[in-house]
């Protein structure tokens, strides 16, 4: 039977519309790699012609609608194509590109994922012979315990000069230059200068308080920054283009100083974006937000922060920043907090989609109720990846979670470093000795489980200013009007001290009934 004109016109329309879907469904870029001079762009074997059109990190994916593309001609067959890396003064390795077909995006837009001899300074990441670390506020005391894991607050806000100084430190990107406070400079070069000298491997936990300079807030405080969030530490500006300008300056800057291979100012290899972002109301605040919104914003910011990294440093690490709460979250108000296992899972699958990259995991698993130090009694956690914390009893759910197929990167699991964890002590000698007896719980679990490589304890004094926590090796003089001035020494800073030494069990002794347990190999990981 012969079809009507006007049904075989259709049938072969929809026919052409089909085939283009479908090639447009394989059409898309596949893989983005830097050179020292190139960016080149893998692109999906198909029968679609393509365009390229370059976005900002900060710009979304319909903004490459009717931009003009970096890529123009037919790019039948396909297989890898290259633009020059360096647009004048402006490097494009931060950028994002997105394939268009008949004036559409297809696919998602995609960042550099391979760097092939990108790094100005290539060394190894440093081995160290112990995971016992400290957040250092004491530099000579730190030196005096053998600190190998040491791990510094580096206050963004602080550290950019807005009214420049003929002193002032320079820093020369993508042909502006950025001005620091040398004060500031030279006091965190002695900090990762005398630490690392002494073998012991510096993390920079990178964060963004309130300033009191209105301006800069403006770029560096994120733009949807609560005023009434509790601890003034905010999310980081890579919204807009001025604060992701600085926010790229300053890690350049940081990545570049604590890798030269001369050493001159020290070296810092580990760098934490932000603090605790599942209790981001709290420790990262961009307003109330969704668990998705947060992570595209976050995502962008610890990528951005990989790549400022990768440029100058082979061995560089980036960390994400997560507390204990794992299938709970706290506070349980809508839009102030989500679950880190969640988060973890959503943060990985978009950035698979956009161009995988080397993240990893800075964790803090405190107790479950920061006022009890007795962690070997938390209700709240299990052996399940259902756990609603992950707290010292736990640590090996996190471990194996990690090893999970989709969360690997080139094959391996990501590393782990335990980055900020404390034991409060109540000011009775009971107290104090729970605090050291945890301590060697602690520590003796994290140093027999492979994939975690610091324990850094939080904190060296205690703090006047941590809602009557002592989490310290020293105690606090009270009669100071400083919130953490050092007065004497506490039970759990003899056993740091000897954590790490073949005198170790000896110091640990005491613990052993306090925790309730016989012999040390009653929790031993590695039994399990």
């Amino acid at each position: 039977m012969s079809m009507p004109l006007h049904n075989s016109i259709c049938t072969r329309l929809t026919c052409s519309v089909l085939v283009f879907m479908a090639a447009c469904a394989w059409a898309r870029i596949d893989r983005i790699t830097a050179t020292p001079q190139q960016i080149q762009i893998s692109l999906k074997q198909s029968d679609a012609p393509l365009t390229i059109v370059e976005l900002q990190p900060n710009e979304p994916v319909e903004s490459a609608l009717g931009r003009t593309p970096v890529l123009t001609h037919n790019l039948k067959p396909m297989g890898r194509k290259t633009i020059d890396r360096f647009d004048g003064d402006r490097d494009r390795i931060y950028s994002a590109f997105v394939a268009l077909a008949d004036g559409k995006v297809v696919g998602n837009k995609r960042f550099v994922e391979e760097w092939n001899h990108i790094a100005r300074h290539r060394f190894n990441y440093p081995k160290v012979d112990s995971k016992k670390g400290l957040q250092v506020q004491m530099l000579d005391d730190a030196i005096a315990l053998g600190v190998r894991h040491a791990a510094l607050n580096v206050n963004l806000a602080t550290m950019i000069s807005l009214n420049p100084a003929t002193n002032d430190v320079l820093w020369k990107m993508d042909g502006q230059t950025y001005p620091f406070q040398r004060t500031w400079v030279e006091s965190l070069d002695k900090k990762v200068k005398t630490l690392s000298d002494t073998g012991a491997t510096v993390t920079l936990i990178l964060l963004s308080y309130k300033n009191s300079n209105p301006e800069v807030n403006r770029l560096m405080l994120h733009p949807k920054y609560d005023e009434a969030c509790p601890n003034h530490l905010g999310a980081f500006n890579t919204v807009t283009s001025e604060g992701m300008a600085w926010f790229k300056a300053c890690l350049e800057f940081l990545a570049e100083r604590y890798s030269h291979p001369d050493k001159s100012v020290g070296r810092a290899v580990n760098f934490i974006v932000g603090n605790e972002v599942n209790s981001h109301w709290y420790w990262a605040n961009m307003g109330r937000v969704s668990m998705e919104d947060f992570t595209e914003d976050y995502l962008r910011t610890v990528r951005i922060c990989h790549t400022a990294v990768r440029k100058f440093s082979s061995a560089g690490r980036v960390f994400i920043s997560l507390e204990h709460h794992w299938n709970s979250r706290f506070p349980v108000e809508e839009g102030q907090s989500f679950a880190g296992r969640s988060f973890v899972d959503h943060f990985a699958r978009r950035a698979r989609d956009e161009g995988d990259f080397g993240w990893h995991v800075a964790f803090h698993p405190y107790p479950e109720d920061l006022f009890q130090c007795r962690t070997w009694n938390d209700q709240s956690t299990t052996d399940s990846f259902d756990t609603p914390r992950i707290t010292f009893m736990s640590l090996e759910v996190l471990l194996r979670y990690l090893r999970k197929k989709e969360l690997l990167y080139q094959g391996k699991p990501r590393r782990i470093i335990l980055s900020e964890q404390g034991f409060h002590s109540d000011g009775t000698p009971e107290g104090e000795l729970a605090q050291a007896a945890a301590y060697c719980y602690a520590y003796y679990k994290t140093a027999r489980l492979d994939g975690i490589d610091s324990f850094i304890l939080h904190r060296h004094v205690d703090h006047g200013g941590e809602f009557g926590l002592n989490l310290g090796l020293w105690r606090r003089d009270k009669s100071s009007p400083s919130p953490s001035v050092p007065l004497d020494k506490k039970p759990i800073y003899d056993v740091f001290l000897q954590a790490d030494s073949p005198q170790w069990e000896k110091a640990f002794e005491f613990a052993l009934p306090v925790i309730g347990i016989t012999s040390w190999k009653d929790i031993d990981p590695r039994r399990r």
